[in-house]
């Protein structure tokens, strides 16, 4: 490695080199439109298929529908009526369970409730051999 002490004059003066080596910058924006000009063929090239579109239904109660409602205190009430434990909530979906046709029973969770009290009422109406469990939640906010 050199070093220049001074100028080969004598003089004392040098010159300041200014400009910027853009070799590099050019190296790397080659091989970054290289990398680009290579994979950008593999992701627009796909299978052709005509996908569905959505339609989102807004919910509706039928009045044979069960509503169980979850609070973040792990209350469970049924259509606005309280249930005290889950042996009682037991046996009155167990009955509901022997109909023909059997309801839908839907299950509304607080947002600050645990899992865990969630997780005890859809085990419970798995037990009293429920077919359908749904999760009634908040659409998402439209807009943007």
């Amino acid at each position: 490695m050199a070093m220049a002490v001074g100028s080969p004059d004598g003089d004392g003066e040098e010159e300041l080199n200014s400009a910027i080596n853009t070799t590099p910058l050019v190296d790397v924006m080659l091989v970054l439109l290289i990398i680009f000009l290579i994979t950008i063929p593999v992701v627009t090239h796909t299978v052709p298929v005509k996908l569905p579109h959505e339609t989102n239904q807004p919910y509706k109660t039928k009045p044979d529908n069960i509503n169980l409602a979850v609070t973040k205190d792990g209350d469970v009430f049924w259509n606005q009526q309280a249930i005290p434990d889950m042996d009682n909530l037991l046996e009155r979906l167990k009955e509901v369970a022997i109909m023909d046709p059997q309801p839908e029973v839907h299950i509304r969770g607080d947002q600050a409730a645990r899992y865990e009290f969630v997780g005890k009422v859809i085990v419970t109406a798995q037990r009293a051999g429920i077919a359908k469990i749904g999760f009634v939640t908040e659409p998402p906010a439209r807009g943007g």
